[in-house]
């Protein structure tokens, strides 16, 4: 063998020393230490090449914001005003607190903020840049937002009318059997859990559940929650300190078992449904049916198809369960407010026959509760965050690109400008408001739209239109059969909440007294829907 030169020997001896050096425990700590107290510290106030600065701000940087951050972040919009920033490690978020702030950049300037920070846990781990809620703002998302459209879009939605039509129906029967007519106290979780779960399922794969001691129930639901637990975008030091992504740690792990099950699940159910096209059965029109139809013209990958599957299924089911436990949660402490939504739907309806989908505008104030415990209450405080794609100057004001858009629901909600008196729950605010929350999400004048529950902008949620209708069946549904009572020294905490992304209330337990006799003869009027099938038996199999 030729021996090296004597100078690059000298220098070979030395890469050898500094890589050995570089390799000792004390080395690597101090180089991971060095790293953490990078991203923590005090702010860094930039400024663009003309001056602009960035929003003011808190004086430090953050690893994570504790639970209940919106309370946090209402707190410092007192402090700084309509929009703010502040550092979360390395990050830059730009906090919106104002309805014209909020649309003047995420709807009317949704070219530059329609994209989505790249989180290690959300994104990089359990989506990896993946179903259509972590994509970048760019073509396979525009592809993405094409398909959810024509399965989601309002016209689509009507098809499936008699889908969430029979269960809602078997919401209030499976409810009212399962408490003995009232008698026994019940925690509505899993009742409002399956019931969404299962029109999503419905929308997605052609499917439902038979009970809440469903196999998928017990599987899809936690999979939903342990998402809403590892994905809250304040709560993951592990998101915003570099050198801690390096760690093998119990919450990676969890994102990395997470994605695993989301991929074997919802794979699952699409294998059943493609063998039931090969073997040339029927199945309903439904998403999957519609990308495996399309999945070579539209270059979709199997991990694609799943993750857009998981994206329908673990986000409708978990928000909109959300909504109508928060509602629930809230009718034992105003029993003036079901006094008055049991006299609308007796003089309008009767109890004859209880409310349709056509009946909406004919119930104003049962639309004004659920806009009040929407506003109230959104499953998401915090919405989806956007991000900035380029450089960007307003009022002053400079966003750099990469920036974190945030969308803060809680202080939007809560503007005494907008919503007079707004931490009290009342109704009556919104009796002259005839629009849905999808009309209302489009109107021009940013301070007469009902609340920001669903987003905002480019990203806005592709779900709203089903998702309303689902709610509107539910809790008029709820109200013609019952009234919604206290379990004796069991109030509903309305305060604090479960989840550090999507929010549910505490468990709780509550009375459902039917309301008249005519519920049971209703209840006994259906049994089952034409053109679904149940999957446990063959989920079960697979």
């Amino acid at each position: 063998m030729h021996s090296l030169p004597k100078g690059l020997k000298a220098q070979h001896h030395s890469a050898i020393a500094v890589s050995r050096a570089l390799a000792s425990p004390g080395i690597i700590l101090s180089i991971f230490l060095l790293g953490v107290l990078l991203s923590l510290g005090f702010r860094k106030n930039l400024t663009d090449k003309d001056g602009h600065p960035i929003p003011p701000g808190p004086p430090l940087r953050y690893p994570f914001l504790p639970k209940y951050p919106e309370r946090i972040l209402h707190r410092w919009r007192n402090q700084y005003g309509p929009i703010f920033s502040v550092w979360m490690g390395n990050q830059l978020f730009v906090v919106l607190n104002d309805p014209v702030v909020a649309r003047d950049l995420l709807v009317v300037n949704g070219s530059n903020f329609s994209s989505r920070h790249n989180y290690f846990m959300k994104n990089q781990t359990i989506l990896q840049g993946g179903a259509i809620t972590a994509t970048p703002y760019n073509d396979t998302w525009r592809k993405h937002r094409r398909i959810a459209n024509s399965i989601l879009a309002p016209r689509a939605v009507e098809g499936y009318s008699a889908t969430l039509d029979y269960e809602a129906h078997m919401l209030i029967k499976s409810l009212y059997h399962d408490t003995e007519k009232g008698a026994i106290p019940v925690n509505p979780a899993r009742y409002a859990g399956r019931y969404v779960l299962n029109n999503m399922l419905s929308v997605t794969f052609g499917s439902r559940t038979g009970s809440v001691a469903d196999p998928i129930i017990k599987r899809a639901l936690p999979l939903g929650n342990e998402f809403m637990k590892l994905t809250g975008p304040w709560s993951n030091a592990v998101d915003f300190i570099t050198p801690l992504q390096w760690l093998p740690t119990s919450t990676r792990s969890r994102g990395r078992a997470l994605r695993k099950e989301f991929l074997e699940v919802y794979g699952t159910l699409i294998n059943i449904v493609k063998d039931r096209m090969a073997s040339g059965e029927s199945v309903p029109d439904c998403l999957v049916k519609s990308l495996l139809e399309c999945q070579d013209q539209e270059e979709l990958s199997w991990t694609d198809m799943c993750l857009l599957t998981t994206a329908f299924a673990t986000g409708g089911s978990h928000s909109t369960s959300g909504t109508i436990q928060w509602f629930l949660a809230f009718m034992p402490s105003h029993p003036e407010i079901q006094a008055k939504a049991h006299e609308e739907l007796d003089r309008v309806l009767g109890r004859e026959n209880w409310p349709t989908a056509e009946d909406e505008k004919r119930l104003p104030y049962i639309r004004a509760i659920i806009k009040e415990v929407l506003r109230c209450h959104s499953p998401f405080w915090m919405a989806t965050p956007h991000a900035s794609d380029r450089d960007f100057v307003y009022r002053g004001m400079y966003i750099p690109a990469k920036t974190v858009m945030m969308l803060n629901c809680y202080s939007l909600h809560h503007n005494e400008e907008r919503y007079q008196d707004p931490f009290n729950f009342n109704p009556d605010r919104y009796l002259e408001d005839n629009l849905s929350s999808t009309e209302s999400s489009k109107l021009a004048d940013a301070m007469k739209r009902d609340h920001w529950a669903f987003g905002a902008g480019r990203r806005i949620c592709p779900g709203m239109p089903i998702a309303e209708k689902e709610i509107f069946l539910a809790v008029s549904r709820l109200l013609w059969a019952f009234k919604i009572q206290p379990v004796a020294g069991e109030p509903p905490c309305l305060d604090e909440y479960e989840g550090y992304s999507g929010r549910t209330p505490l468990p709780f337990r509550v009375n459902l007294e039917p309301r008249h006799e005519q519920v049971h003869r209703v209840l006994g009027t259906r049994d089952e829907i034409p053109g679904s099938f149940e999957l446990a038996d063959e989920f079960l199999g697979h």
